[in-house]
């Protein structure tokens, strides 16, 4: 079947400010995401993409433009299914303000059980975004064989929970994941299983560098709720 290669948006003016933009309009990309997002052309050069499909929100559609500025004929299709977790009524609070919240607890150790107030769980939104790829790769296989590979670009808690999902990793575990802004994740989907060939590569290692507080990306012990700023 297809290769899925996933696309978290490029760092967003909500990441920079620590709001968990969740579907909030308005969220676009700050400067550096902007700088990010017109790299992908670049490093997705030597990969033939058959078709590009986008979660709705500005912030991915921003994510996406360079590359289809740069293939000619790739037309973007959107699918709400991919789009961020509905937070309900944590949209646009400060994950600073957030941490205190009882429900975060949940939310790190046991996501499978965790429902936003005003929103939808976890489980919700890992099944529509496993039923949106599995419809895609059965539609990308039918129209253009399947050795083809098409790009998604989502979100940091959709690509994560997709990971799990290909790992066969339970829900709970998915906080283990993480994928930093604009970074490739790339997924091969075969009759019998998935392989996991990348994992949030950005080519570039800087993120990896100690960060002197002890948080930062994957720092801790604790995963950011949407998913963290990245890279200084």
């Amino acid at each position: 079947m297809a290769t899925l290669i996933l696309v978290r948006h490029g760092r967003s003016t909500a990441n920079t400010a620590g709001v968990l933009a969740g579907w909030t309009p308005g969220v676009f990309l700050d400067e550096r995401g902007a700088a990010q997002a017109a790299a992908l052309p670049e490093r997705l050069a030597d990969v033939p993409i058959a078709a590009a499909v986008s979660s709705p929100l500005e912030r991915c559609l921003q994510t996406m433009q360079p590359l289809l500025d740069a293939r000619s004929g790739l037309e973007l299709q959107t699918d709400e299914r991919i789009g961020e977790c509905h937070y309900g009524d944590w949209s646009g609070r400060k994950l600073a303000e957030l941490a205190d919240e009882p429900l975060m607890e949940v939310v790190q150790q046991h996501p499978s059980a965790a429902t936003f107030p005003g929103g939808e769980s976890m489980r919700a939104m890992q099944a529509r975004a496993v039923d949106a790829v599995r419809e895609w790769n059965a539609r990308i296989d039918a129209a253009h064989g399947e050795d083809a590979a098409y790009v998604m670009c989502s979100h940091g808690d959709i690509i994560k929970s997709l990971v799990a999902d290909a790992l066969g990793m339970h829900l709970d575990l998915f906080q283990r994941v993480h994928v930093e802004p604009c970074s490739v994740t790339a997924i091969r989907y075969t009759r019998t299983r998935p392989f996991l060939l990348r994992l949030g590569d950005t080519g570039d290692f800087g993120s990896l560098a100690p960060r002197g507080n002890g948080g930062g990306s994957a720092g801790g012990g604790t995963a950011v709720v949407g998913g963290d700023v990245g890279a200084p």
